[in-house]
């Protein structure tokens, strides 16, 4: 197979075919490595090509034998610049590191255990504490639908780097849509799981709870794939949940059933309003749901508020990276004026922001998911705006300028809900739309059973590969 043939493989299909011995592990990277040399140019997705540690991982792939059973045998995958990888710098998207790491994160650990091979690192703003993907330190990444748009952040770069076909899964972390938000901007199937569900070691907690890792995807078989590869707590961690009865893959694969659906487009944040695009657009959802056979209501619910209890574990959290890197004093001017900001979020007070984060959760299953097995509502209540949009500003406006783009994510960052963005089509302008699914916390298979039934169902919502 070419580069290009190979670039329309999801995952599930690449490992099978190199378990079968019909590729090698050398092949599927040299053809990820030619697509990223092609395609990255204009969009900037990357911070690392990693072409010569790849093929050198490949080939240990390769020396295994095609009959091992390694779930993502040969599979090229990039991470975004908080993951530790073994003799890479993990920038955070600044330059206040230099230092390359001596080990992997747990969840990398995994990923090559599985038979993945890691072939580059992908931009993300400082910190990830903006929606968009634009720093100081690697410049403005672009929507590949659209170049003069965002493609949404802060996992940008490994939202592009999937939407274009250089690879076809991408890990990515969310404190506050930050999955989410690119999957929607860039037509991809983006889950973050439930708090625990997947190891932050070596950290023990991220922005105190907020932060989880998860995956992005063209496909929800390979989301369901990756999650379980990469998902599973250890020691390290803060907080953990029981392991799935089953593999996310298997039910995945399965009718869900009927289920009671329940959707909205009143945004989650009060003076937000939901482009008409976007309304119509999970108006279609919410009818194919109905087509399936789900018991679906339209709702105007009463929105736990959650305000009070991410602000404090946001500023938190980014004092405390602030505190960890080495060379604080080359941080983003805007990235040091919000740890300043940060003084009064001390740990006595970021404890009880947690705490008032189990009260919003409660709320959560009471207000939307006592009537509902899932609810339905926009990713973001606006489409992706040009880039350049925070130039200029200083922390504070910069964090109001996009209050619109995380207005319906950042609840479930403060519950601990899984939520799952998935495409739901093209504006007019030809830029992807996505909504988001919610179920209660453990409950990423039924959301994955019931993406998988609409990605079969209706596959002109999803727009396919980019090519900017």
């Amino acid at each position: 197979m070419d580069s290009q043939t190979l670039g329309t493989l999801d995952a599930v299909a690449t490992a099978a075919a190199v378990r079968e011995g019909r590729i090698s592990a050398r092949e599927t990277v040299q053809a990820a490595l030619a697509r990223i040399e092609e395609r990255n140019g204009p969009v900037n997705a990357f911070t690392v090509v990693r072409a010569e540690s790849a093929l050198a991982e490949a080939d240990e792939v390769d020396a295994v034998g095609p009959s091992a059973d390694r779930p993502l045998a040969g599979v090229p995958i990039v991470v975004k610049e908080e993951y530790d990888v073994t003799g890479d710098v993990t920038t955070l998207g600044g330059a206040g590191n230099s230092t390359p790491r001596t080990a992997d994160s747990e969840v990398v650990r995994r990923l090559r255990a599985a038979g993945a091979v890691i072939v580059g690192r992908t931009t993300m703003p400082e910190f990830g504490q903006f929606p968009f993907t634009e720093s100081l330190a690697t410049g403005v990444t672009r929507n590949p639908f659209d170049l003069d748009r965002s493609p949404g952040g802060s996992s940008g770069g490994s939202a592009v780097a999937v939407a274009t076909g250089m690879v076809p899964v991408a890990l990515g972390a969310d404190g506050g849509g930050s999955i989410r938000i690119p999957a929607s901007a860039c037509g991809l199937v983006g889950l973050k799981p439930t708090r625990g569900c997947i190891s932050v070691a070596p950290l023990s907690q991220h922005w105190y709870g907020l932060v989880v890792l998860g995956g992005m995807s063209r496909s929800v078989r390979d989301s369901a794939l990756l999650l379980d590869v990469i998902s599973g707590s250890t020691p390290v961690d803060r907080w953990s949940v029981p392991p799935p009865r089953e593999p996310f893959a298997a039910v995945a694969a399965r009718e869900p059933g009927t289920l009671r659906i329940a959707w909205s487009t009143k945004c989650v944040t009060p003076g937000v309003d939901t482009d008409p695009e976007i309304t119509a657009a999970t108006e279609q959802v919410a009818r194919a749901l109905v087509r399936l056979g789900h018991r679906v209501h339209r709702t105007a619910p009463r929105w736990p508020v959650a305000t009070d209890a991410f602000l404090p574990q946001f500023y938190g959290g980014m004092a405390a990276e602030a505190g960890q890197v080495e060379h604080p004093e080359r941080l983003e001017p805007r990235t040091r004026q919000t740890a300043r900001l940060a003084r009064w979020a001390t740990p006595r007070v970021v404890e009880r922001a947690i705490r008032r984060g189990e009260r919003v959760a409660a709320a959560v299953d009471a207000r939307l998911l006592t009537d509902a097995d899932v609810f339905l509502l926009p990713t973001m209540p606006k489409l992706p705006p040009p880039v350049g949009l925070l130039d200029g500003m200083d922390a504070v406006r910069a964090q109001v300028a996009t209050l619109p783009y995380v207005a319906n994510t950042v609840l479930t960052n403060v519950s601990g809900h899984p939520a799952l963005a998935l495409p739901a089509g093209l504006s007019a302008s030809g830029l992807p739309i996505g909504v988001q699914l919610i179920a209660r916390r453990g409950e990423e298979g039924l959301l994955l059973a019931i993406a998988a039934q609409i990605e079969a169902s209706r596959p002109d919502f999803w727009p396919g590969v980019a090519t900017p």
